[in-house]
């Protein structure tokens, strides 16, 4: 089963341009420096499969400063933030994240975010990928809109259709842990965009090294499929100790899967790596 990963350029660029204070409050000008990590993105027009820049600002005067940092990108890019303000004491980088999105109808190409303050301006390139293919033998679920009933802390609610499947690399960004401690059931669902034949799902529990599935995974579930507008139960598993679990079911032509979690094997929280399915 080949799993599909969005790569992106790990460097970062960095633009320094004096910028000069509308109220000259010494001889010396600050100078200002944008960055943004990481030097270049990729983007698919899928609604979990989401990229991100992290965008910052250094003042390198002799003085501290307020400072905008506008932020613009065309159609089809979607940025979740357009202004970025902050007071910048000399030296002390400050940043935050910007996260970019295309929609499912988005062509494939190259495009531009910019930043700019004062004088100052910075380009990042995006490239638009083409959306992965989806037909017999690829996972139906990967990058899909997912709604758990709940999500702990910082976790992501795409967490667990990234793409990864490895327990080893668990974290807030490519895993879902629920929010409601000890209280189960727990959901995890996502929705396809068009009905599809569905007769087989794997479910990816936590399991690695420091945290074993035999004590942090799932333990009690079903595998729900959304059928003609209702969830159906299409399979059952009980006393899972396992770190993945494949179920096979007659298939159905469905819209949305889901996960019911009844139990995990610590009975604190429900924990997915990873949850695919396929048609057979």
């Amino acid at each position: 089963m080949q799993r599909r990963h969005l790569a992106v350029a790990a460097g970062a660029v960095v633009l320094g341009v004096a910028l000069a204070t509308a109220a000259q409050s010494s001889p010396a000008a600050p100078a200002l420096a944008l960055s943004a990590t990481p030097g270049q993105i990729q983007v698919v027009g899928l609604p979990c499969l989401p990229s991100a820049l992290t965008v910052g600002m250094t003042n390198n005067g002799s003085g501290p400063v307020y400072a905008d940092m506008e932020l613009s990108a065309p159609r089809p890019l979607v940025l979740d933030r357009r202004v970025f303000s902050s007071w910048l004491p000399v030296g002390q980088p400050v940043s935050v994240r910007v996260g970019v999105t295309v929609p499912r109808s988005a062509h494939p190409g190259h495009y531009t975010v910019s930043l700019s303050s004062d004088r100052a301006r910075l380009s990042v390139p995006v490239d638009v990928l083409p959306l992965p293919p989806k037909g017999p033998g690829d996972n139906l679920l990967l990058g899909e809109q997912a709604t758990p009933s709940s999500t702990n802390g910082s976790f992501s609610p795409c967490g667990a259709v990234d793409g990864d499947a490895d327990g080893n690399h668990w974290s807030t960004t490519t895993g879902w842990n629920d929010g409601t401690k000890s209280a189960f059931p727990d959901n995890y669902a996502v929705t396809l965009p068009a009905p599809a034949a569905v007769g087989r799902v794997v479910t990816d529990t936590l399991d690695s090294t420091k945290y074993p599935a035999a004590k942090y995974g799932l333990r009690d579930f079903d595998v729900q499929a959304h059928v003609a507008g209702a969830w159906v139960t299409v399979a059952s598993v009980r006393g899972n100790t396992s770190g993945s679990v494949t179920s096979t079911f007659p298939a159905v032509q469905a819209d949305g899967v889901q996960i019911v979690a009844l139990d995990s094997n610590d009975h604190a929280y429900s924990r997915i790596v990873e949850l695919e399915a396929y048609s057979g």
